[in-house]
């Protein structure tokens, strides 16, 4: 058993490498939980194993690492909806699959009902912060255009009326899915916020009562006729 009270020294040289995505992912996910204002530097440094000047130096401030893992998120969100709402799918199975995917990332498996990184800590700072809320206006516009590329393509297919308006659908779908963020955070079951998913798209599809799948197989009917 050592006796010397001398401590160790560590050998000098480059600080550890890490991975900026993962550092990032941990960062967010701070975020996530507590929100920007609740997030202390301290939080940040243990999630990302980085002492604060090591987070300076690779992300700036607090401020413009909140800033950088909310663009990163929405941008993730619009790859994820791209993918989801495959032109090879009828209408209504792709919108359902866009509600299906934002629900797994709303709801983790093995944790805590987050909701939407953006709604939840976002809409929060908009209001005294001019650059949160412009990355918040910005990335309610991405998912809206989106929806309406979709939409668009629905219409000329003749899965929607010739009349719809593709920018007003869009929006209503956008607000299905910032309903379900927030009543997912609020503690709704995932039983409850998919029946509103279901409802929401046959009311897009201008199927009320209908389920998705008996939507879809009619707009596949009207695409070959």
């Amino acid at each position: 058993m050592p006796t010397s009270t001398k401590k160790e020294l560590r050998p000098r040289g480059r600080p550890r490498a890490y991975d900026s995505d993962q550092a990032l992912a941990d960062a967010r996910n701070v975020f996530w939980r507590s929100g920007y204002a609740g997030t202390s530097l301290d939080q940040l440094s243990a999630a990302t194993g980085m002492n604060r000047p090591s987070l300076y130096g690779a992300f700036g401030d607090k401020h413009a690492l909140y800033l950088t893992t909310l663009e990163r998120y929405i941008e993730a969100g619009r790859l994820a909806m791209v993918d989801a709402l495959g032109e090879d799918l009828p209408l209504p199975q792709a919108l359902l699959r866009v509600y299906d995917g934002a629900l797994a990332w709303y709801l983790p498996a093995g944790s805590d009902q987050l909701g939407c990184f953006m709604i939840g800590t976002a809409a929060v700072e908009a209001v005294d912060d001019a650059e949160v809320r412009a990355a918040l206006a910005e990335g309610l516009r991405t998912y809206d255009k989106t929806f309406e590329k979709r939409f668009k393509l629905a219409q000329i297919q003749g899965e929607l009326q010739a009349d719809a308006e593709p920018a007003l659908l869009a929006k209503i779908a956008s607000a299905i899915l910032h309903s379900l963020a927030l009543r997912a955070r609020a503690g709704d079951s995932r039983a409850s916020l998919r029946a509103t998913a279901v409802a929401g798209v046959a009311l897009i599809c201008g199927g009320a009562g209908e389920s998705p799948a008996s939507a879809g197989k009619a707009a596949a009917k009207r695409r070959a006729g």
